[in-house]
C-alpha cells in the first residue's frame, strides 16, 4: 500500500492514495489546522465520534477472496500479464476449479543433521503413534526440518509454522517462522524451517512432546502435528 499526503499551515489540501495492491483510490482531504486548547479538544471528540468507539479511521480492509481460475480469466486482452500468469502457475490452470479458499497438503517430515544424517516421515502420522519417539538427535547438534507440501485451489499467502516443545509437562521452546506465499502447483514444494541447537547436558538428555502448526495470513490452520523426539549423550 502507497501513501503519500502534502499539508501546509492553515487550510490545504492533499491526496492519500489507498490500495490492495490490485486496487488504488485517490481521495482528496483538507487539512485545516487549529489553534488553543478549546479547537484541540473539540477536534479529539469528533475524532471520537468518528470512530464509533471501535476500530480506526480508515482502517485497511482486505479484498475478498476471488477464486485463482476467476483471476486467470480476468484480462486475458493483457499480453504481459498473460504471460506473467503463465509463468507463475505454469501447467496447473486446467487442474483448477471454482474453490476460493487455498488448501495445502503436507506429505512428508524430516530431519536433517550432520550427526544424525538425514531421516523423513510420511505425513499424516497415526494418532496413536503420535507419542512414539519420531526421531532421534544428539544433544548440541544442529538440525533442521524438512517438509514436503502441495498447494491446491488458490495461492496461499504468508504460511508460517509455530514449533511448541515440552518435557515433562512443561513448555521448554517455542519457535516461529516464515514459509513464505505460494501458488498452486504440480509438483509438491520442498521447504527446510530455520536451522536450531538441540541443548546439552545431563538434563536436556531424554523424550520430549512437540506440536508444530501451520497457518496462514487469513488464519486458516493447514495442520497440526503432534509428535515426540528424543535427545541422546553425544558420542
Amino acid at each position: 500500500m502507497e501513501s503519500g499526503k502534502r499539508t501546509e499551515a492553515g487550510s490545504s489540501s492533499g491526496t492519500v492514495v489507498v490500495g490492495d495492491g490490485n486496487r488504488e483510490k485517490k481521495v482528496e482531504v483538507e487539512v485545516t489546522e487549529k489553534q488553543g486548547g478549546e479547537d484541540e479538544e473539540e477536534e479529539a471528540s469528533d475524532d471520537a465520534e468518528n470512530d464509533g468507539g471501535g476500530g480506526t479511521i480508515g482502517e485497511f480492509v482486505p479484498s475478498p477472496l476471488v477464486p485463482l481460475k476467476d483471476q486467470i480469466e480476468k484480462d486475458k486482452e493483457d499480453e504481459s500479464l498473460r504471460r506473467w500468469k503463465e509463468k507463475l502457475l505454469g501447467c496447473v490452470e486446467g487442474d483448477l476449479n471454482g474453490q476460493m479458499e487455498p488448501e495445502v497438503i503436507f506429505h512428508s517430515i524430516g530431519i536433517i543433521s550432520d550427526d544424525s544424517g538425514e531421516f523423513s516421515a510420511s505425513l499424516p502420522i497415526d494418532e496413536s503413534k503420535s507419542s512414539r519417539v519420531l526421531f532421534t538427535l544428539m544433544e548440541g547438534s544442529e538440525y533442521r526440518l524438512k517438509l514436503t507440501f502441495t498447494v491446491l485451489h488458490n495461492i496461499v499467502l504468508g504460511l508460517a509454522y509455530t514449533n511448541t516443545v515440552w518435557k515433562g509437562g512443561l513448555q521448554v521452546d517455542e519457535s516461529k517462522g516464515m514459509l513464505g506465499s505460494f501458488a498452486p502447483q504440480r509438483e509438491p514444494y520442498v521447504h527446510t524451517l530455520d536451522e536450531e541447537i538441540t541443548p546439552s547436558g545431563v538434563l536436556a538428555r531424554g523424550t520430549y512432546s512437540a506440536k508444530l502448526k501451520f497457518q496462514d495470513d487469513d488464519k486458516r490452520c493447514h495442520m497440526e502435528l503432534k509428535y515426540s523426539f528424543e535427545i541422546k549423550r553425544s558420542n
